[in-house]
C-alpha cells in the first residue's frame, strides 16, 4: 500500500514510484491503448534515476554537461513522460491526456525533438541501447579533447532502461562489445528484467545468462532481486557511477503490470489497456486514492528537490565554465561551436579539384576530400565496419579512438555494420561531433534501421558506401548491390548522392557535411572512372548538363549517375559519329533534382528529345526521368564473379550497347 505519510525517503520513493504508475494507467485508459506494463515495472528504477542518480536541470533540458537519459525500451514510453512531467520539465498535465493522439507531444514511442527531455527516438528495439553507446562515446572524445587539467567541463553519464527485448536485439549485442572494449565507465543500462514479451514468457526464447554475456564483454554486472527494493536499486547506481574503468549493466527483476491483481507477471499488460475494471483494482491494490490526472501534494517537495538541484548542478558548472572561458578562450570558442553545430568560416576552401583527363575511384577521390574537411573540422570524427582499406576512410596522422587513446578521431568499429550507424546516431545527437561511417554500398542492408532512424531524428550523419555496383568485379554478386540506390532513395529525408567523377564527389562532401537537418549516403566507386569538368554548385542542384555533343540540337538525352555518367559520355561520342547529337546529364542527386519545378527539369533533360536512363542497378525510380516513351537501361538480376569490366559489359553497360539503345528510341 502507498504510504499516506511519506515521511521517510523509501516512503517517499515509493510514493513516487506509484504516481507514475497512477500517470500511466491514466493516460493508457485515456488513449485507449498504449504499454502500461513496462512502467509500472519499472517505475522505481526510474525515480530512482531522475530523482537521486543523474544530474540534470529540467529548467535548462540542452545544458550540454546534462546526463542523458534513454528510454530504449520505447514502448514504455509513459515511464519516461511520467519522470519528464514531476521532474519539472515542460511536459503538462494536458500533455499526458494526449498520449498517442494526433499532434500531441506524448507520442506512443518517445520521439527526440518532439517531447522536452527526450535525448533520442527509440521504439524499435536495441536502438535505443545502442545509441547511448554513441553517447558515451561523445563524451569520453570531448571530455579527452577539451578537459583540463585545472578544469573540466566535460562530465556527465549516459543512464539506459532496457527491456528483455532491446538485449535479445543483436545490435545491442554489437554495441555493447564495443562499450567494453573502449571501456565506457559513465555508461550505465538498467535491464528491466521481467521476463515477459509479446508471446509469452521468456523462457521459450531467451535462456542466456546475461549478466555473463555482459561480463563478458568487459562490463561490471550487478543484480538487484526486487524491483520495488528502492536501496538495493540505489546501491546499484553508487556502484555503477563507482567502476569508472568499464560501463555497468544492472540486472532488476520486475513485474510487469506490477500492482494488477489480475494481469500482473503476464504478457496480458505488455501492450494493452487493463480496462476500468482492473485499472480501479490495480488502484486499489496499490493504495492510490487520488483523482486522475493528478500527483500527490506529498510529492511536491520531492519534484522541487529535483528542480532545486538541477538549478545548483547547472549553477556550478557555469561557474566553471566561465573559468574555462577566460582561462582557455579559443578552445572554449571551439567547443562552443562545435556544440551549436557550426562550421568555422572557410571550412570548405581547400577541397580538392581535379583537371579532367586521368581516371580515378571516386573513393579515391573522397579519400582526399575526407583529408581536407578533416583539417578544417576537428569535429569529423569516424571510421569503417572494418573495411577501412577499402572505403579509405581513415584520416591521416590521426589516432583511432580506444579505451587509451579517447581523443582519437579514427574509430575501428569492427565487422558491425548496425552498431556502427546507431552509434553515430547517439554522437550527433550529443553534439560536438560530427560522426561519418562507412561500409561497402551492399552491406547498408546491414544498418538500415539505425540509418532510418538518422533520417527520422534529422541527425548529419555522413554515410560512405562503396563498393557500388556490379562494377566492382571478383567479389561477385553477393557484394554487388542491385537493388540498395533505390531502397536508399525510398528512404524520406535520406539524401542520396552518387558522384560521376572526383570532382563531383568533392562537391558531394561539401554537400554532406553543409547539411544539419538529416543524413547523407555518398555512393562510391571501386573503380576508375573518367575526371569530368563540373560546374561549381552542380551536385546541390541535383543534375545538370555534362556535356551537349553534335551538330545541332540534341535529339537524345542520356541520363546517368555515377559511374554511368562516363559510360554515357563514350556512347556519346559515337552517336556524334553517326551524325546524331545527344546531351548527356548527369543526376548524382536525383531526387533533389526533381524537387525543382517542372520547367527546370524539363529543360534540363532535354525538352520532348526522347531519354535513355542508365544506372547499373534496379531501374526503379528512373521511369519518373525518362516518360512514357523513354528507356532505361539497369541490372535486372544479380551480378557475376569476374573482372569488373568483363561483369559490365556481360549486363550491357558498354559505349556501343548505350548508343545503340539510343538509336532505338530514335528508329535510327
Amino acid at each position: 500500500m502507498t504510504p499516506t505519510d511519506p515521511t521517510s525517503r523509501r516512503d517517499r520513493d515509493r510514493l513516487a514510484a506509484d504516481a507514475i504508475r497512477a500517470l500511466t494507467l491514466d493516460a493508457v485508459e485515456a488513449s485507449g491503448d498504449g504499454h502500461p506494463g513496462m512502467p509500472m515495472g519499472a517505475a522505481p528504477m526510474g525515480w530512482a534515476l531522475y530523482r537521486h542518480a543523474m544530474r540534470h536541470d529540467p529548467a535548462v533540458p540542452d545544458w550540454w554537461n546534462r546526463d542523458r537519459y534513454v528510454q530504449s525500451a520505447g514502448h514504455g514510453s509513459m515511464l519516461q513522460y511520467a519522470l519528464l512531467h514531476l521532474s519539472g520539465y515542460d511536459v503538462g498535465m494536458d500533455d499526458l491526456r494526449g498520449y498517442r493522439q494526433f499532434g500531441s507531444r506524448t507520442p506512443g514511442h518517445p520521439e527526440v525533438g518532439h517531447t522536452p527531455g527526450v535525448e533520442t527516438t527509440t521504439g524499435p528495439l536495441g536502438q535505443g541501447l545502442a545509441t547511448a553507446v554513441g553517447m558515451a562515446f561523445a563524451e569520453a572524445h570531448l571530455a579527452a579533447r577539451f578537459n583540463r587539467d585545472d578544469l573540466t567541463i566535460v562530465d556527465h553519464r549516459t543512464w539506459v532502461i532496457a527491456g528483455d527485448g532491446d538485449l535479445m536485439e543483436g545490435v545491442t549485442s554489437e554495441a555493447s562489445s564495443l562499450a567494453g572494449t573502449w571501456k565506457l565507465g559513465k555508461l550505465t543500462v538498467l535491464y528491466d528484467d521481467n521476463r515477459i514479451t509479446i508471446d509469452g514468457t521468456t523462457d521459450a526464447t531467451f535462456t542466456e545468462d546475461v549478466l555473463a554475456r555482459y561480463a563478458a564483454y568487459g562490463w561490471q554486472v550487478l543484480r538487484v532481486e526486487a524491483g520495488d527494493d528502492a536501496d538495493a536499486i540505489l546501491e546499484a547506481l553508487e556502484a555503477a557511477r563507482a567502476d569508472t574503468e568499464r560501463p555497468t549493466l544492472i540486472a532488476v527483476r520486475t513485474v510487469i503490470g506490477y500492482g494488477s491483481p489480475n494481469r500482473a507477471g503476464t504478457s496480458k499488460v505488455h501492450g494493452a489497456r487493463l480496462g476500468e475494471e482492473e485499472t480501479a483494482a490495480t488502484k486499489a491494490a496499490l493504495g492510490i486514492d487520488w483523482p486522475a490526472f493528478t500527483v500527490p501534494d506529498a510529492l511536491r517537495e520531492e519534484t522541487a528537490a529535483i528542480r532545486t538541484a538541477g538549478a545548483d548542478a547547472y549553477a556550478a558548472w557555469t561557474q566553471t565554465w566561465q573559468r574555462y572561458q577566460a582561462a582557455y578562450p579559443e578552445d572554449a570558442a571551439a567547443f562552443t561551436r562545435r556544440m551549436y553545430g557550426e562550421r568555422p568560416d572557410g571550412w570548405d576552401a581547400d577541397l580538392p579539384t581535379w583537371a579532367p583527363g586521368s581516371d580515378l575511384a571516386t573513393r579515391k577521390a573522397s579519400q582526399a576530400a575526407l583529408g581536407a574537411l578533416a583539417d578544417a573540422l576537428p569535429e569529423l570524427v569516424g571510421g569503417s565496419a572494418d573495411l577501412a582499406g577499402s572505403n579509405l576512410t581513415d584520416l591521416e596522422g590521426e589516432t583511432p579512438f580506444g579505451a587509451d587513446t579517447p581523443g582519437g578521431r579514427i574509430v575501428r568499429f569492427g565487422v558491425r555494420e548496425h552498431a556502427m550507424a546507431a552509434i553515430a546516431n547517439g554522437a550527433a545527437l550529443h553534439g560536438g561531433l560530427r560522426p561519418f561511417v562507412a561500409t561497402f554500398l551492399v552491406f547498408s542492408d546491414y544498418l538500415r534501421p539505425a540509418l532510418r532512424l538518422s533520417a527520422l531524428m534529422k541527425q548529419p550523419v555522413t554515410y560512405v558506401f562503396t563498393h557500388d555496383s556490379i562494377g566492382l568485379g571478383g567479389d561477385g554478386p553477393t557484394h554487388q548491390p542491385e537493388a540498395h540506390l533505390a531502397s536508399l532513395r525510398a528512404i524520406p529525408n535520406l539524401r542520396v548522392l552518387r558522384p560521376a567523377d572526383a570532382n563531383e564527389t568533392a562537391q558531394a562532401w561539401r554537400e554532406a557535411i553543409a547539411r544539419t537537418d538529416g543524413p547523407t549516403a555518398l555512393i562510391l566507386t571501386r573503380q576508375g572512372v573518367p575526371t569530368l569538368e563540373v560546374p561549381a554548385g552542380a551536385v546541390a542542384r541535383g543534375g545538370y548538363v555534362q556535356r551537349d555533343l553534335g551538330d545541332g540540337a540534341p535529339r537524345v538525352a542520356l541520363l546517368a549517375s555515377g559511374s554511368e555518367v562516363g559510360l554515357c559520355l563514350a556512347a556519346q561520342e559515337r552517336l556524334a559519329d553517326a551524325g546524331l547529337p545527344s546531351r548527356v546529364v548527369s543526376l548524382p542527386d536525383v531526387e533533389t533534382f526533381l524537387a525543382h519545378d517542372a520547367d527546370h527539369v524539363r529543360e534540363v533533360l532535354g525538352g520532348d528529345v526522347p531519354r535513355l536512363a542508365v544506372e547499373a542497378a534496379v531501374p526503379l525510380g528512373w521511369h519518373r526521368l525518362v516518360g512514357d516513351g523513354g528507356d532505361v537501361l539497369g541490372v535486372e538480376d544479380y551480378g557475376a564473379s569476374a573482372p569488373g569490366g568483363e561483369v559490365l559489359a556481360a549486363f550491357g553497360f558498354t559505349p556501343e550497347h548505350v548508343a545503340e539503345r539510343a538509336r532505338a528510341l530514335l528508329n535510327a
